[in-house]
């Protein structure tokens, strides 16, 4: 994979936030040549600032809402891939701010294909969507790609639209008949509930337990039975970054949506996986369950990544139980104020040794 990546232009929306910034240092570990287009982190601290996402590559502060500014920014750049990750990404965000959700979540899809119309380097787009963006009817079976879109609540809805906008540029404008012609691979991908170093978002499992351990406080749980498929955050990113190399190599067959999940073992609930990272943490915690009112939530969910096995030869490579080891690693090292950018590459270089 490294070899493919060496000297490619990539532009990333979303560097700002936790997934953007891992993939940005990857993607510049790899030696490509990446632009980041994002507002300023959402948080204090944040990845972006503690691992100095921003030393090695052009980064941009400004709004995907902004159609003109992020059009302009894409046709100096120039690049050949993108990655699109921009967005408010909190589901209880999405009650309190349900326009500025649909606004960044729905829009700006659209502002940034339009503006991927407009530059014609481009050869292949990845839209990063969410596992919440299927109607979700509480299967016990995995979600498949096929299955259709939904969400109950203003977030998942959001990103179910976003697929829509997706497939509704991809057959205007990106088709794979006419593919020969526009040359551009344009796919979702759908990943589960994302996990790893470096997150301080509120209102999300890990960071609001680590933040709990840290202040000698019991974490508060909405819903300790609910299982979600937790994995590490190199690993949808892994599916990323392989399914944009084959839309450069062939995007006629691999312009489509794609599901990046943990194996069925790893699949847990709130409640274990509170327990498993307190314990692993070493300095104890406790939780207890919040009893207020709270908006709906799903109580289960998981997905089906058979296509992307099959098709892709793509596989998870850290279970939970490795991944939340590697979360303790991570936020104990910048407790002792260590170089967090060395740290971050140094997990980046320990997952891609691990097949």
């Amino acid at each position: 994979m490294i070899h493919f990546w060496n000297g490619r232009r990539v532009f990333v929306t979303g560097h700002t936030g936790f997934k953007g910034g891992w993939l940005s240092l990857w993607l510049q570990h790899m030696g490509a040549e990446v632009h980041g287009y994002a507002l300023a982190p959402d948080t204090t601290p944040n990845l972006f600032n503690k691992a100095k996402v921003a030393d090695n590559m052009l980064s941009t502060i400004a709004d995907i809402r902004d159609h003109a500014q992020l059009s302009q920014c894409m046709h100096d750049f120039k690049p050949e891939i993108v990655f699109h990750l921009a967005a408010q990404a909190i589901v209880r965000s999405s009650y309190q701010q349900p326009i500025d959700t649909y606004a960044t979540n729905v829009m700006g899809t659209v502002h940034l294909l339009d503006s991927v119309r407009r530059c014609p380097s481009v050869r292949a787009v990845v839209n990063v969507t969410s596992d919440k963006c299927y109607e979700n009817r509480e299967l016990s079976r995995g979600y498949v790609e096929t299955d259709p879109m939904g969400g109950f609540d203003p977030y998942s809805s959001s990103k179910g639209c976003s697929e829509l906008v997706t497939a509704a540029y991809r057959n205007s404008f990106f088709s794979t008949t006419a593919y020969t012609h526009h040359r551009v691979g344009l796919a979702t991908a759908r990943a589960g509930n994302v996990i790893g170093g470096g997150d301080w978002a509120c209102d999300r499992l890990v960071p609001d337990i680590i933040r709990a351990i840290q202040s000698g406080c019991p974490v508060r749980i909405r819903n300790p039975k609910s299982t979600r498929p937790w994995q590490h955050v190199l690993e949808p990113l892994s599916g990323y970054l392989l399914l944009a190399e084959h839309l450069v190599k062939n995007g006629s067959e691999f312009s489509q949506a794609w599901n990046f999940g943990p194996e069925e073992i790893d699949i847990r609930t709130v409640e274990w996986v509170v327990n498993r990272l307190t314990k692993l943490w070493g300095q104890g915690a406790s939780w207890q369950l919040d009893t207020g009112a709270h908006p709906h939530e799903a109580r289960l969910l998981h997905l089906d990544i058979t296509k992307s096995a099959q098709h892709l030869r793509w596989k998870p490579r850290w279970g939970i139980e490795e991944s939340l080891q590697r979360i303790v690693d991570w936020h104990q090292a910048c407790d002792h104020s260590a170089e967090m950018r060395a740290t971050t590459i140094s997990q980046i270089k320990e997952f891609c040794a691990c097949q």
